[in-house]
């Protein structure tokens, strides 16, 4: 990338939590600028439930964030999630104009892909590329460059209830915000974890959020498979909230602070101070009585996801294993307990390949908004081919804004670089 200080912001809207990553794009890669979280009580199972609550989280942690970072923030790249998002396999055909592809025959051909019938009521987000086949060539990642007279590609189309893409925008352009575009959150997430050579030879990123969790598979350096599962952390605190008669507020504290998702990993001596509910006074509680509410949810959590995996087929062929993600990730014993129940190598996801106010955003519940970044990132790279656009040299910080994204070319060029 030529640009020096475009300024992007991805902005991670979940159920428990808004959050607003501000980072500055230049020739060196991605530099982190900013961050700002807030408490979000406005959504639900990742659906906009009330935006009044939701338009007041989104303003504060956007000003938080601008004010870290000391620019101005008016444009962002949303994440969206929830049991809404459905996928499913298209196909498209397209002759090669001039018997060697080009990025117009891809952009073409994806676009034939996309040209199926949808409910009135749905929307696509993204058609994610499997591979491509030249003449009778398939297995093809990247076909650009190479001769043919028939281009044909095998794609994974991200469809979304169309009221909850709207509610979303809705709620950052009451925040005084424009939406540069819309972007699936364990697709985002999936591009702030995964190395290269995870990609090449196979994962599984299982973003776990406070109402549902989503499973991203790759297979053949390729995006295979997604889905959502409705859920989350929130199912957890909820279980603690009423198997030890304690408020939800302190239910979350004792989960964040004391929980363990293993049972055997706990000492039977060890004891917590559990608040009561109203006028009852707290008491001491065996902490494993706390692993005894959280394992059950957890092991939930994880069976579903292993039999979504298993319906797909492509089991055996995640070779480098599961990446997890999301602030629910975090409990002593999560990676333990994965391993055990999916068979697979399991290990926590942080953000990579970015540099800055790393400390910051150096756990797995800020992988949506670095991976909003660095999608906002080739976006911006796509948008500055086609238009020719430079930032002013006088200012390192001077924003050029993207033009709207128009699928699927954006989006193959991300995943061009992403493979």
């Amino acid at each position: 990338m030529s640009a020096q200080g475009q300024v992007i912001v991805g902005l991670d809207i979940g159920t428990t939590k808004v959050c607003a990553v501000v980072g500055e794009v230049d020739a060196d890669g991605i530099t982190i600028l900013g961050v700002g979280t807030v408490a979000c009580k406005g959504l639900k199972r990742g659906i906009v439930s009330n935006i009044e609550l939701t338009v007041r989280s989104i303003r504060d942690a956007v000003e938080a964030a601008q004010q870290m970072a000391g620019v101005k923030i008016d444009t962002v790249y949303a994440g969206i999630a929830g049991s809404h998002i459905r996928a499913h396999m298209s196909d498209g055909v397209a002759a090669v104009a001039d018997r060697e592809v080009t990025r117009a025959d891809v952009e073409r051909v994806l676009e034939g892909a996309r040209a199926i019938p949808i409910d009135v009521d749905r929307q696509i987000l993204h058609a994610l590329p499997r591979e491509f086949v030249v003449d009778s060539q398939d297995g093809i990642l990247d076909p650009i460059g190479m001769s043919g007279v028939r281009l044909g590609v095998h794609v994974n189309l991200v469809t979304a209830a169309t009221t909850c893409v709207q509610n979303v925008v809705r709620c950052a352009e009451r925040a005084g915000l424009k939406v540069a575009d819309v972007v699936l959150q364990p697709l985002a997430s999936a591009h702030a974890v995964l190395s290269e050579d995870e990609k090449e030879i196979g994962a599984a990123v299982i973003d776990i959020g406070g109402g549902t969790t989503d499973v991203l598979l790759y297979a053949n350096g390729g995006i295979a498979h997604t889905s959502s599962i409705p859920v989350g952390g929130n199912n957890v605190t909820s279980d603690i909230a009423t198997g030890l008669h304690t408020p939800m507020g302190e239910a979350d504290r004792i989960k964040r602070i004391y929980g363990c998702a293993l049972g055997r990993l706990v000492e039977e001596s060890e004891e917590i101070e559990v608040p009561g509910v109203g006028t009852h006074a707290p008491r001491r509680v065996a902490r494993h009585v706390l692993t005894d509410i959280i394992e059950p949810r957890v092991e939930e959590i994880f069976a579903v996801v292993r039999r979504r995996i298993e319906e797909t087929g492509l089991l055996e062929q995640l070779s480098s294993g599961a990446v997890l993600t999301g602030g629910s990730v975090v409990l002593e014993g999560m990676t333990e307990f994965a391993e055990e129940i999916l068979g697979m190598p399991v290990r926590i996801g942080y953000p990579i390949g970015v540099r800055g106010m790393v400390a910051l955003v150096n756990g797995p519940q800020y992988a949506t908004a670095i991976g909003l970044v660095k999608y906002g990132a080739e976006q911006l790279s796509q948008a500055r081919e086609r238009t020719q656009v430079t930032s002013h040299p006088s200012s390192s910080r001077t924003r050029v804004e993207p033009e709207q994204p128009k699928a699927p070319s954006g989006l193959w060029n991300w995943f061009r670089q992403a493979w």
